[in-house]
């Protein structure tokens, strides 16, 4: 099923589907349709999609139409793997040995890749892998492509890793404030996805992150200023769609101030009617209003837009109420995993997926239990809890999706194309400038950056992450200085402590990368943060995560906001410490002191430059 070529694959199909959809016309052009007779191309292309959606949906059984409701993951490289671990765990999870069984026990309308699952590998494996997928989707009794779908994020969050370009995600975009910067990051991102076979990438995060605590957010989010989110989500809409994939903007109505994370429990957030209108809304009506294709829902409780408890995945009130007649929303509407604890625990895997339907759901994303929820579906529409009609209508948005992503007759791609577009010369150097216009320093007491370079100083680098720390000593030293490294993950002991605080003594400069240090279970990297402070000898603390780190060692002389670890995000760092770039990032949240979440100690705009 891996195939080096896209032409060879897919002329056949590409009849077919010609035929089927040009037979489909004829009713519309009979009765007069005025888009079919008027020979506009975007008429005609609309009237053309309509056709075969219709076409397509009236030859699907329930059983079918149920099929395309649900997208999952499953285990392997290819589509077709025999390899015994991921068979095992695919028996394991669905009684078959690979993708390909999988959509034809279940006809999805879709799957979704991850590294845990053995997907994104390599580009090629990607690609090929994509290609198996729509093998065996259009094997099918009928046919339709697959809707191919990873989170590509940037920063924290991004499945396909290197040599595809790696931005440094949504906070790094929020602080630069160029809505240019968040566009071309996610057509950029969008094109390398479409070349691999990955059609919608679910992304971007519209959350508005006012709380500083958010465990699952973060810096995930573009902001904790609903203005500057709205505009970087508009940005990446445009920027992902314009590539030719579908973008999914997330986690609606709105993740950004919880301290709960929906992977393990039921956030419930407190905002009233107005806040909620004021703080949460305006990322996704800016979505809504640039064409948006996808919304993918949150597991969340807000009883101002819904008293009953339910989560607004399953909330008729939110999901239809509030996005589709009054915001004006049309597209799919795609929960988040079910297999999250928000979800499952007040209902159970049985109900929850005829809830989400009923609520007003499209696409159901990995429930934990397949079988279990296929079948549920299934006889709530037997049982006319569901209707065949509710149904239809969200499969008729799903194919009117794959229809508009251009997968209707060719979905697949040529291998050989990959180079020409992932992780071009091009790509990486725009990658690399943006997010040097987003490192932010946040503190520079007594002018103690930049460094000089080339003078034989020795830096002690320590702090969180093996790789981290020893991808900072190795830029340090190519720019002529000695760099020793000692790292001491999330929580060091006194024991290490001591040991970093005794070899900062010796050393010149020490710089020391922090991360969630504001988390409790942290406390040990906030005590090394202060010791090596008290050395007094120079110490510029680099937060590879959170802005929000510095509150809890705020003597600290100098500090640096990177809002990720990718590559891009520590060159971009050690360009800023010996002053090859100026800082220009600006904080896109407020930074609180850690003893009063209501007094400010670095105000949302606050940025140093050179």
């Amino acid at each position: 099923m891996r195939h080096t070529s896209k032409a060879r694959p897919t002329r056949w199909w590409a009849l077919i589907c010609a035929v089927l959809v040009g037979l489909s016309l004829a009713p519309a052009a009979v009765a007069g349709n005025p888009s079919a007779s008027t020979g506009g191309t975007a008429s005609v292309e609309g009237d053309r999609g309509t056709g075969w959606v219709r076409n397509t949906l009236g030859r699907m059984t329930l059983e079918e139409k149920v099929g395309q409701l649900f997208m999952t993951y499953a285990y392997g490289e290819t589509a077709d793997t025999q390899a015994a671990a991921d068979v095992a765990r695919n028996q394991s999870t669905y009684g078959v040995d690979n993708a390909a069984e999988l959509i034809d026990k279940y006809k999805l309308g879709g799957v979704i890749y991850f590294a845990w699952s053995n997907n994104v590998n390599n580009p090629e494996q990607i690609a090929g892998l994509s290609n198996g997928v729509h093998d065996a989707s259009l094997s099918q009794r009928v046919a339709t492509p697959s809707l191919i779908a990873t989170d590509q994020e940037g920063g924290i969050v991004a499945r396909v890793g290197p040599p595809a370009t790696q931005f440094p995600g949504n906070m790094a975009l929020g602080a630069t404030r160029s809505t240019n910067d968040a566009q071309t990051a996610a057509s950029i991102t969008g094109q390398e996805l479409k070349a691999l076979g990955v059609n919608w990438n679910f992304a971007p995060v519209a959350d508005v992150n006012v709380n500083p605590q958010n465990p699952v957010i973060g810096v995930r989010s573009y902001s904790s200023d609903p203005a500057l989110a709205a505009d970087m989500t508009a940005a990446q809409v445009l920027g992902y769609q314009g590539a030719g994939i579908a973008a999914a903007a997330k986690h609606f109505p709105g993740h950004g101030d919880t301290s709960v994370d929906s992977h393990t429990g039921i956030p419930i957030i407190d905002h009233t009617r107005e806040e909620w209108e004021q703080i949460d809304k305006p990322p996704f009506q800016a979505a809504i209003d640039q064409g948006i294709k996808a919304i993918m829902t949150a597991h969340i409780v807000v009883p101002s837009l819904d008293p009953s408890g339910d989560p607004a995945t399953l909330s008729r009130p939110i999901l239809t109420g509030i996005l589709r007649n009054e915001m004006g929303y049309n597209g799919v509407v795609i929960t988040d995993s079910l297999g999250m604890a928000g979800v499952r625990d007040k209902y159970g895997d049985g109900r929850v997926p005829v809830l989400a339907l009923k609520a007003g759901a499209d696409m159901l994303l990995m429930p934990p239990n397949l079988e279990l929820a296929y079948n549920a579906v299934l006889d709530a529409v037997r049982s006319g809890e569901l209707t065949e009609k509710r149904i239809n209508t969200s499969v008729r948005r799903i194919l009117r999706l794959k229809w508009d992503l251009g997968l209707v007759g060719d979905p697949y791609v040529d291998v050989s194309d990959i180079p020409k577009v992932v992780g071009t010369p091009e790509h990486l150097k725009a990658a690399q400038e943006l997010t040097d216009r987003s490192t932010t320093l946040v503190k520079n007491d007594g002018d103690l950056l930049p460094l000089a370079a080339n003078t034989g100083q020795s830096v002690f680098v320590t702090g969180w992450g093996v790789t981290t720390t020893a991808t900072i000593a190795g830029k340090i030293e190519e720019r002529g200085d000695s760099a020793d490294v000692y790292e001491t993950g999330t929580n060091p002991s006194e024991a290490q402590i001591q040991a970093a605080v005794a070899a900062a003594e010796t050393h010149d400069v020490t710089v020391v990368v922090s991360y969630r240090a504001w988390v409790d279970s942290s406390s040990g990297q906030r005590e090394l943060v202060r010791r090596l402070t008290a050395t007094g000898k120079p110490v510029i603390a680099v937060a590879a995560r959170d802005a929000y780190d510095i509150a809890y060692f705020p003597e600290v002389p100098a500090y640096l906001a990177t809002y990720s670890w990718t590559g891009v995000s520590l060159e971009s760092a050690v360009r800023v410490l010996y002053g090859e770039v100026n800082p220009q990032g600006k904080l896109p949240v407020t930074i609180p002191t850690a003893d009063d979440p209501d007094t400010v100690l670095y105000p949302f705009g606050h940025g140093l430059t050179y």
